[in-house]
């Protein structure tokens, strides 16, 4: 029997962003609390909501960092808006590129935490990686962000925010129509995607918003580890494209290195990505699959993988595993990849094999992960009273 799926997201076990002292922060607001916004500041209500589609058309399509240039505000609105906000941006702690174009941020948030997010340029196209959070709590055992404990989710600001600095850097303001050097976004950088569902589902309605930074969800992917009860309703809310992390296809091997299988195992998995909301042919359902020697990448591993996803809309990413310092695992053969590759793709699956981008500075899919470590409260509360000496 199927176990019953709550309405309502799970409550993971940790904090929520802190809210930032000091001036308002723009990034991160949609057009409601905009107008909300300016009505506190003294704006004419009547008048609020036309003045926030003009704040929104500055932050979110031509990426202003600046209220002087701003022209088509009123200057005594610009002035009572410098008095007391500011648009709102992470700060960059460390910019790499790497010898193949990939590009990766560390990037700091207003109470000190940092993440990482990364830049894959293509020849048809341009991927942004964004972190959900800080830290994550799955513990997978291939990954170097599972290596760290959860500190906190990512505020929409926080997740938004990425995109913008990436922005900033490709000097993509304003929001190009046509060709892009960032034209999608992958929900694949720290943290668990769906453990924060609604700071991402802001986050991207933001991003998908036509009249801002107007990225279509046909090219946003969210990937899960498999938090089955919230998988129907990021199809229902958000109808962007699925990614699965699989990693293996029996439960005795996804128990161990995708630890949340023990929560919910690949029958409810597979459940879940059967229903999930526009998958179709068009829009298939990506299952990510990280080849680790001895460990998941037999041919019969690849057989066991044609049956499982066998009538669901798919198709695999397999990638070769990244390495990290003191990582337990290795990468197969080119070989054995290419003969579980064979394998796949002759049951009728795409099976590309994943070039590894950005390992020189550790941007590779696995690598990310950040100094930022869970504090305790008295730790926390004295780090806030030095932010706001």
């Amino acid at each position: 029997m199927t176990a019953s799926v709550p309405l309502r997201p799970e409550v993971v076990a940790t904090e929520r962003a802190p809210k930032p002292a000091g001036p308002n922060r723009l990034v991160g607001l949609d057009r409601a609390e905009l107008a909300e916004l300016l009505v506190t500041i003294g704006e004419d209500p009547k008048r609020a909501r036309m003045r926030a589609n003009q704040l929104w058309h500055w932050i979110y399509h031509r990426g202003a960092q600046s209220f002087d240039t701003m022209s088509s505000l009123a200057k005594d609105l610009r002035a009572r808006l410098e008095e007391t906000s500011i648009i709102g941006r992470p700060d960059v702690s460390r910019a790499l590129k790497s010898f193949d174009g990939t590009r990766k941020w560390l990037l700091k948030m207003t109470d000190g935490e940092e993440v990482e997010s990364v830049h894959i340029p293509e020849e048809d196209r341009g991927t942004l990686c964004v972190s959900s959070q800080v830290g994550c709590t799955l513990t997978c055992r291939f990954c170097h962000t599972g290596t760290m404990k959860l500190v906190r989710n990512l505020s929409a600001a926080e997740i938004v925010g990425q995109l913008m600095v990436a922005r900033d850097t490709l000097g993509e303001w304003p929001s190009p129509p046509g060709e892009r050097q960032l034209s999608n976004i992958v929900m694949m950088g720290m943290g668990e995607p769906l453990y924060n569902f609604e700071n991402v589902a802001k986050a991207l309605r933001i991003v998908m918003d036509n009249e801002g930074i107007s990225i279509s969800r046909r090219r946003i992917t969210l990937s899960t580890a498999g938090v089955v009860p919230m998988m129907a309703r990021c199809g229902e809310e958000l109808g962007v494209n699925l990614a699965v992390s699989l990693h293996a296809v029996t439960d005795d091997i996804r128990d161990v290195i995708v630890p949340i299988n023990k929560k919910y195992p690949i029958a409810e998995l597979m459940a879940a990505c059967r229903s999930y909301p526009g998958a179709t042919n068009a829009r298939r359902i990506t299952f990510e699959y990280v080849m680790l020697k001895g460990v998941n990448d037999s041919p019969a591993d690849a057989r066991g993988l044609v049956r499982l996803i066998r009538g669901i809309p798919a198709k695999v990413n397999l990638i070769p595993f990244n390495a990290w310092p003191g990582a337990p695992y290795e990468c197969p053969t080119d070989q054995a990849i290419q003969a579980f590759s064979d394998i796949v793709f002759n049951a009728g699956y795409s099976s590309p094999v994943r070039t590894p981008r950005g390992r020189d500075i550790m941007a590779a899919c696995g690598q990310l992960k950040s100094d930022s470590v869970r504090k305790t409260r008295a730790e926390r509360l004295a780090a806030e009273a030095a932010a706001r000496a």
